[in-house]
C-alpha cells in the first residue's frame, strides 16, 4: 500500500517588483544578462532588492548591534513541529498575551507559533502600515511556554511606527527566531511541520525564506 505524501501548504508569498517593502527599503526587480529567447546559450538574470521581502527571517542583528548576523544563526528553530494560531486582534492594534491561545500543555508544537492576523494579500502592490504587531508581553509568554520561533503574515513584529522595536528585543532576548511576511490565509489552524531556512548570507541581516508547512504524524498532533 503506498502512503500518500504529505500536503504542503506553501506560506511564502511570491516575490516580484510588484511586491511591496518596508517604506523606505529596495523593492525587487531583476535585471537580465542574458537570454535564451534571445538566442543566447543560457538565460541569466542578477536580483536587486531588500533582504527583508516577502517571507523571510530576521537576524539579531538587524535590531541589536554586535549580534549573530543572519549567517551564524542557529538553523534549528527554522525547521521542526509548529502550530498556526489565529489572533484575536485588538482595536489598539497590539496582540496582547491574551489574544492567541495556547498550545496544549508539553505539545511540541508550542516550540514555534505562527500568528495568523489578517488576510494577506502576497499580489498587493501597496505597504499596508495598519498591520497588527505584537505585545511584546505575548512574546515574554510564548518564550515560557518553549517557542524558539515567532512568525506573523504581516510585515513586521513591531508596528510600522515604532523606533524602540520592543518586540524584535524581546525575541532577541529571549533567543526566539523571527519570521515575518507569511502568508497563511489558506492554512487552517493546527499542528505543522515548519521548514523555513534562512539563506547563508554573511553578514547580512535577514533573508528571504520559502516557508513551508506539512501535516505532523498524528502521534504529535495533540
Amino acid at each position: 500500500m503506498v502512503t500518500p505524501a504529505p500536503i504542503l501548504h506553501d506560506i511564502s508569498p511570491p516575490v516580484s517588483a510588484r511586491t511591496p517593502v518596508w517604506p523606505g527599503d529596495t523593492p525587487v526587480s531583476r535585471e537580465v544578462l542574458s537570454q535564451v529567447d534571445d538566442g543566447d546559450s543560457v538565460t541569466l538574470s542578477t536580483l536587486h532588492g531588500t533582504v527583508h521581502v516577502g517571507a523571510h527571517a530576521d537576524a539579531p542583528s538587524h535590531v541589536v548591534s554586535g549580534t549573530a548576523s543572519i549567517d551564524a544563526v542557529a538553523l534549528a528553530p527554522y525547521i521542526g513541529p509548529c502550530r498556526v494560531l489565529t489572533a484575536r486582534v485588538p482595536a489598539s492594534g497590539l496582540i496582547g498575551p491574551d489574544d492567541v491561545d495556547h498550545a496544549p500543555v508539553d505539545d511540541p508544537t508550542a516550540a514555534r507559533v505562527l500568528i495568523r492576523t489578517v488576510a494577506v494579500d502576497g499580489a498587493a502592490a501597496d505597504f499596508d502600515s495598519e498591520f497588527a504587531a505584537l505585545d511584546p508581553a505575548l512574546v515574554d509568554r510564548l518564550g515560557t511556554e518553549g517557542a524558539v520561533l515567532i512568525g506573523v503574515d504581516t510585515p513586521s513584529v513591531d508596528p510600522v511606527t515604532s523606533k524602540d522595536l520592543p518586540a524584535h528585543r524581546s525575541c532577541i532576548g529571549a533567543g526566539i527566531a523571527i519570521l515575518e511576511g507569511l502568508d497563511l490565509r489558506d492554512v487552517p489552524d493546527g499542528a505543522y511541520e515548519l521548514i523555513a531556512l534562512p539563506l547563508r548570507l554573511v553578514g547580512f541581516d535577514a533573508s528571504p525564506v520559502r516557508a513551508v508547512l506539512r501535516a505532523l504524524p498524528e502521534s504529535m498532533d495533540a
